[in-house]
């Protein structure tokens, strides 16, 4: 199990290989993404941007709410750097001994959690949308699915210990498969159960539930191959086990704060206009698309990576990975940004505005929209910057980091929302989205500056020389797409459209787009 690292494998050749794992992750991050759409399709067709829509996002968020702050991110964080320092140094019973403690920790620590979140679900519902208490039919719809969701926690949790082994031994593929499934799930709940409820929504709470049952059950095999399902038992004992909760709790912490941050949003949107929560779920899950593709993908190659490179001393290899990274960075996530921007009400029109979907919530959500296309590079960037900390277990630098930056989120949210309510702005929340592209930014800076100070990492001057020869390809592309779109920030042209017509118009100016800024591009 024990391996040596290759010093004779070329920069071109490793780069090779992390453009090859990042193609496979973004392939099937693009699946996903693409029946993620379909299924927001389905849930604006059959239950619009409105009240009942509003209750089950929060139902939905609640469960995401501590899957973020546990189950993906610090988990992640805090395991793959010790599991890789494990599977490259240590023999094959250690590392599944590892693998015994860690799985049998994590199976106590979130069924308790799952059960406790079952047992208090009107207290969390009230904690998160507060708003919904004016009225008893949200509050006790949104509790009731609660109880639903929230088990999906326990799964999610699994999930992530499952998908971070796989990731670690270059399995990349299914671990970006499976969130197709929740996809698919929750499609066919709408469609096919949501007809047997009183309640029809209540059915997508069942699709969560069964999703997760079904993302394990489907990675279970692959983890099989590679021999680590070993008996799960409790092991705080485990030195292993305590380094991965040492580099989680600066994590949690850091994490902790983003999710009061989100907490923040929800708490304010809930007392906005009905269907605000909803305009911005539309707007934030097209803001994703480029996140998940490019940012997710990225950091999901790059950290086994960088964890290696800082394991086995090959600093060189350490900074030629970021710099891939951020050339990356430039190439897709600017021109992803720039369309988000000019192409707000067209992509929101052409996909979600059907059935109970109206006009008006195409305007709504694309004032949103456009404000978080503003901060797409930062989210991006954090994802880069943040496993060259976790690679090098130093989990407390990003977490003051993050600390300053959601802290700053949520003042920028009050700064912002409460003069909007105020004057009658016509989309307050809005200002949520611009909040939270600001602070992307403050913390994608203050991440970078700090691997600077550390002598970790500088942007090289090919990097931003690269970086400089885009901006002409960037130009030529936006002009493009404000020239095709017909008046891009303005819905009726779109809206009056039939379904056909919207996607193909839309579809041939993402086609001319693409192709003048990789001429534009190619030729500078």
């Amino acid at each position: 199990m024990t391996t040596s690292p290759d010093n004779s494998t070329s920069p071109r050749k490793k780069r090779g290989g992390l453009l090859q794992a990042g193609a496979i992750v973004s392939s099937m991050t693009l699946i996903s993404r693409i029946l993620g759409f379909v299924r927001d399709q389905v849930l604006a067709i059959f239950f619009g941007a409105g009240a009942v829509t509003d209750v089950f996002l929060v139902a939905w968020k609640i469960p995401n709410f501590l899957r973020k702050l546990f189950a993906e991110g610090a988990f992640a964080q805090g395991f793959i750097p010790v599991f890789t320092e494990y599977k490259e140094r240590r023999g094959e019973a250690e590392l599944k001994e590892l693998a015994a403690c860690v799985s049998g920790t994590l199976i106590v620590i979130v069924l308790v959690v799952s059960t406790l979140g079952v047992m208090l679900a009107p207290f969390l519902v009230m904690l998160f949308a507060p708003g919904f208490s004016g009225s008893e039919e949200q509050f006790d719809l949104a509790t009731k699915m609660l109880r639903i969701t929230f088990p999906y926690l326990f799964f999610v949790s699994l999930l992530a210990y499952s998908g971070s082994i796989l990731n670690t031994f270059g399995r990349f593929a299914i671990p970006s498969l499976t969130p197709v499934l929740l996809n698919i799930c929750m499609i066919l709940a709408a469609v096919y159960l949501s007809p047997h409820f009183e309640q029809p929504i209540v059915a997508l709470a069942w699709g969560v539930l069964i999703a997760g049952v079904v993302q394990l059950a489907f990675q279970l095999p692959f983890l099989a191959s590679l021999n680590l399902i070993p008996r799960p038992r409790w092991g705080l004992a485990n030195r292993g086990v305590r380094r991965i909760l040492k580099l989680m709790g600066p994590v949690i912490l850091g994490s902790s704060v983003a999710q009061i941050n989100i907490l923040l949003d929800t708490i304010i949107a809930s007392f906005l206009m009905l269907g605000s929560l909803s305009w911005l779920y539309y707007s934030e899950r097209l803001m994703q698309f480029p996140l998940g593709l490019l940012g997710v993908a990225l950091a999901t190659v790059i950290l086994p990576r960088l964890a290696t490179g800082h394991t086995n001393a090959q600093h060189e290899d350490f900074k030629n990975t970021l710099d891939w990274a951020i050339k990356l960075v430039v190439v897709f996530g600017l021109p992803a940004a720039a369309a988000l921007l000019l192409l707000a009400t067209p992509l929101l029109s052409t996909l979600f505005e059907y059935g109970e979907f109206k006009p008006r919530d195409t305007r709504m959500a694309s004032y949103s929209l456009m404000a978080y296309s503003l901060g797409v590079p930062a989210f991006i960037l954090t994802k880069v910057f943040l496993p060259a900390f976790f690679s090098r277990q130093d989990t407390r630098t990003p977490v003051r980091i993050g600390i300053i930056s959601l802290v700053s989120n949520m003042i920028f949210n009050i700064l912002l929302v409460v003069p909007m309510v105020l004057l009658d702005f016509v989309a307050p929340h809005t200002g949520l989205a611009i909040a939270s592209s600001m602070s992307a930014w403050q913390q994608a800076w203050l991440l970078y500056r700090k691997l600077g100070s550390n002598g970790i990492y500088q942007l090289s001057k090919p990097v931003m020389k690269f970086a400089v020869r885009s901006l002409p390809a960037l130009l030529v592309m936006a002009f493009v797409i404000v020239v095709g779109s017909v008046q891009p920030w303005n819905p009726e042209p779109w809206s009056e459209w039939q379904a056909f017509q919207r996607a193909s118009t839309l579809v041939v100016i993402i086609l001319l787009a693409i192709i003048s800024y990789g001429v534009t591009l190619w030729m500078s």
